[in-house]
């Protein structure tokens, strides 16, 4: 998910810049989108029109931004109840009319009582990472205890060493590792509300929990003591220490937290002369890993002593955020390969579903169907559906906008993944998920990330953030993917047959193409329902609320120039999925991620993660940034977005 966190590490940009655009209502926009309506439609269709301690900070500051930048956009959808605000290039967060934000927790803020305060030097050692909430925020969900209290765990993706030490991480010690690792993972926190309509952290809480790259886990499922998955330190393959690169998340009906480990290759390395197999090439493993180091002060990390140990990564993790002593769960029979998030749905029948993606430039999206039933009235009985169960890949038809897919099994002895193509049996297949899709000729996407299912379960939709890589060998143009150098995104949308996920059927199309119609008048300018007024790159982090709002996260390009002229930073919208309607309803801070997407029982607050801000967020000042969770409520109390 952290696309921009490369450059992030060694990119100094201002504060804040000159506006370039104004932000237009709708009546005006529409004459220009009948003036490229021709160009369009040949392209896309008709289908496309269908810190916790007193930092707080309220959108009266971010109005005034907003209002510099032209008139708010009046929404016309029951479903959206705010008018939408323009773009920002300031070092804040910007909100509809009558909404504000108030800081949760930042990176380096104590969750138990005897942990020290953050300290900005980078100095402090690895011990008090271990106690402190980890760095850089992602995928988050809510477990509710009453109505004003409730458990929030946290996915700490990664860090960034030019904030996390002093030196920015140029002579790395063995406890500068070890600090890294404890900044990823895991942050459980036990929150609460108060009549203010305030939300703290509760520091001596039982719950708080620090997951992270040491902490004990097991191993489940098919490839669970398979050789592939035994090393130095555990002979049995079915013990693992720590999970990384924890991108997004989901939730199970049961009450668990599922955290989805995403780009855990960065964290492998070896010494030049290392041959690497042609699995370890697929998921990206390489020799010389400059960005991290870790294999240099823990050789467990070194794949040329450790060649099974990256095996140990890449898979859904199961957590019970009730029970601090539980271990946290692998399960291996939902594939490995860089999971994004895992989207969970009961199906008619009571069969777990799950969707994920493999977020990487010509990767698939993956559905995961459960072998037992789902039983709402005995919630131990659910605690291993996700244990066993069938694997499948989809493949879109290559047609115009909208079409037909499939879902292609991914079981050892089907479609060709047998011995005679290098599938010695079902542990391989999950273990090496990547190989076996691509075998069975699955669709490559354009960066599959977060998957959501609507709350009625009739459709689900999947951010397809940029693929610059399409239109290149074994990634054509076409289908759900329709544009070659694809650096704005796409949302695709499938419908199951009469809503039953376990099919092997589905209908797709393009609910959204992402562009700049300032910049370009042919498929570039986006679909029908992308204008001036609401226009965004890479959609990222999206899911639903209770009444069905879409929201829309972007983690993408926020020059300001170019082709991304007018689009200002990463941002936040609100859609109606029915009309198309779509309003931004937020921007964040220079330099930063909009992502994590969680909302209270009641609706009336939201919490949204604030990843790598670049240059004073959130306090201001000289201050350094800090990766933050907030709240977002409504200043009457009442429903977002309603």
């Amino acid at each position: 998910m952290y696309t921009m966190s490369k450059e992030l590490q060694n990119k100094e940009l201002p504060v804040s810049e000159a506006l370039d655009n104004e932000v237009t209502t709708l009546e005006p926009t529409f004459n220009k989108l009948v003036d490229t309506a021709i160009s369009r439609r040949r392209f896309f269709g008709a289908s496309a029109t269908a810190g916790l301690g007193g930092f707080f900070a309220f959108s009266s500051v971010g109005n005034a931004v907003a209002s510099s930048m032209g008139k708010h956009t009046m929404a016309k959808s029951p479903l959206i109840g705010f008018d939408a605000i323009g773009t920002s290039t300031a070092d804040t967060i910007v909100l509809p009319e009558g909404y504000q934000w108030q800081s949760l927790v930042s990176w380096g803020d104590p969750l138990f009582p005897n942990a020290p305060k953050f300290d900005p030097s980078g100095n402090a050692n690895a011990a008090s990472q271990a106690m402190q909430f980890g760095d850089n925020t992602d995928g988050m969900s809510l477990f509710p205890l009453s109505e004003n209290r409730a458990i929030l765990a946290i996915n700490n993706e990664y860090t960034n060493y030019k904030y996390l030490y002093a030196d920015g991480g140029k002579n790395l010690t063995k406890d500068d590792v070890l600090k890294a690792q404890h900044a990823h993972g895991v942050s459980i926190m036990e929150v609460e509300r108060d009549h203010k309509n305030i939300w703290r952290v509760i520091q001596n809480s039982d719950f708080n929990r620090r997951i992270h790259v040491q902490t004990e886990m097991q191993l489940t499922g098919p490839a669970a003591g398979h050789d592939l998955m035994k090393t130095r330190i555990d002979a049995s393959g079915t013990q693992v220490f720590g999970t990384m690169n924890n991108c997004s998340n989901g939730a199970t009906p049961w009450g668990t937290y599922l955290t989805c480990e995403e780009n855990f290759n960065g964290y492998f390395g070896a010494d030049a002369n290392v041959e690497r197999t042609e699995e370890q090439k697929m998921y990206g493993i390489k020799n010389d890993e400059k960005r991290y180091q870790w294999y240099k002060q823990d050789d467990r990390f070194d794949f040329g002593r450790n060649p099974n140990e990256p095996h140990k990564f890449g898979w859904i993790v199961e957590i019970d955020p009730k029970d601090p002593k539980s271990l946290p769960l692998k399960r291996t029979a939902m594939g490995r390969f860089k999971h994004e998030n895992v989207a969970i749905h009961v199906n008619h029948d009571g069969s777990v579903v799950a969707y994920m993606g493999d977020d990487e430039r010509g990767a698939h999206i993956y559905k995961f169907v459960s072998e037992h039933k789902y039983n709402p009235n005995n919630p131990d009985a659910n605690r291993n559906l996700l244990v066993d169960g069938t694997l499948y890949v989809a493949k879109f038809s290559m047609t115009q906008d909208k079409g037909a897919g499939e879902w292609v099994e991914l079981t050892f002895g089907k479609n060709g993944l047998t011995p005679e193509n290098g599938f010695a049996d079902h542990a391989e297949v999950l273990i090496y998920t990547r190989k076996a899709a691509k075998h069975v000729g699955a669709t490559t996407m354009d960066r599959p990330e977060w998957i959501a299912v609507h709350p009625d379960g009739h459709q689900v939709y999947c951010t397809l953030t940029n693929n610059k890589n399409r239109g290149k060998e074994g990634q054509p143009v076409g289908g759900p993917n329709p544009r070659a150098e694809n650096h704005y995104g796409q949302i695709v949308r499938w419908t199951p047959p009469n809503g039953d996920h376990t099919a092997d059927k589905f209908n797709w199309d393009l609910y959204l193409v992402a562009g700049n119609p300032n910049q370009h008048q042919d498929a570039y300018a986006g679909s029908h329902n992308i204008g001036s007024h609401n226009m965004f790159n890479s959609p990222d982090g999206i899911g639903f609320d209770d009444a069905g709002r879409l929201w829309i996260q972007t983690d993408g390009n926020y020059k300001n120039k170019g082709d991304f002229l007018g689009q200002g930073n990463n941002q936040m919208l609100c859609a109606d999925p029915d009309t198309g309607e779509i309003h931004r309803f937020m921007t964040g801070p220079v330099g930063c991620e909009i992502t994590g997407l969680e909302f209270s029982p009641d609706s009336k607050a939201m919490f949204v993660g604030i990843q790598h801000p670049d240059a004073h967020f959130p306090e201001g000042g000289n201050s350094k940034p800090r990766s933050t969770v907030v709240v977002i409520t409504r200043k009457d109390g009442g429903v977002i977005g309603a």
